[in-house]
């Protein structure tokens, strides 16, 4: 088994962990289980994580300029 070091933000550890922790699996079992997944699908659309694909063409009637006038007000 070969050995990966990751830079991660702390937080994003800190609850990667506990989410494994719930499940009884360990961060390098998450990790290993994504990324077989995320490289042994055979289309784009399969590439996509569960969450990715639950919102995918959810803005194809979006108003583009709504959009980038919702943004420039936010991040004023």
């Amino acid at each position: 088994m070969a050995k990966l070091t990751l830079s991660v933000d702390d937080q994003v550890v800190s609850s990667a962990k506990r989410y494994a922790k719930q499940r009884g699996l360990s961060v390098s079992e998450m990790v290993g289980a994504y990324l077989s997944e995320v490289t042994n699908a055979t289309s784009i659309s399969e590439r996509h994580t569960p969450i990715l694909r639950s919102v995918r063409g959810s803005l194809k009637k979006a108003d583009l300029k709504e959009y980038r006038k919702h943004l420039a007000i936010k991040h004023r």
